[in-house]
């Protein structure tokens, strides 16, 4: 699977893709019984400049071709949403049900990554607090060792560029800044 163009990590890289392309928290469409799909149609307003309804249809269609795979494998999988999200529900089954497993990896070449207009337009809009927040956590990582850390874009996400995650610097600069974020500055280092 394709992931985010940030390395931060091959689990990460690996959650993030899974997370992106099967399971983003929103139930499908239909009524349970898996004749009705979703549709496009209504959902291209703001779907990003690169493609946008094209690129949305196309992944829509994508998507529904690798659910049609999962079912055909025998799986209970659901059909995608409006922007192609597929909702697998509890992701800890999929990961050591030895059938999920098979049916995942017979199935993967029909997995696609969800196009860049189309995760942006899934974006939350932040509140004032959460950009102010994120341009401190930007300035400060690029302040304490990470300048090549992305600035944030007018929406307050940060933009999606690539940076070395890897490098001493980064590593410094995120235990200097964690508390901007959250996160305790004596937490653990992250395994995987």
């Amino acid at each position: 699977m394709t992931t985010s163009a940030r390395p931060r990590g091959a689990a990460r890289m690996w959650l993030a893709g899974l997370a992106s392309v099967v399971a983003l928290t929103v139930a499908g469409c239909g009524d349970g019984n898996g004749d009705e799909v979703a549709s496009a149609g209504k959902a291209t307003a703001g779907s990003g400049a690169h493609g946008g309804a094209s690129e949305l249809t196309d992944y829509i269609e994508a998507q529904r071709k690798w659910v049609g795979c999962l079912r055909g494998e025998g799986l209970d999988a659901p059909d995608p949403d409006a922007q192609g999200r597929v909702d697998l529900g509890d992701q800890s089954k999929w990961k050591r049900d030895p059938k999920a497993l098979k049916a995942q990896e017979k199935c993967a070449k029909l997995s696609v990554p969800v196009p860049q207009s189309v995760e942006k337009a899934q974006r939350p809009e932040l509140s004032a607090a959460e950009k102010k927040k994120n341009e401190q956590y930007a300035r400060c990582m690029q302040e304490h060792g990470a300048p090549d850390f992305p600035d944030t874009g007018p929406d307050g996400h940060f933009m999606d560029v690539t940076w070395d995650s890897t490098s001493a610097g980064a590593k410094r600069a995120t235990r200097q800044c964690a508390s901007i974020i959250g996160v305790p500055t004596d937490a653990p280092p992250a395994k995987g």
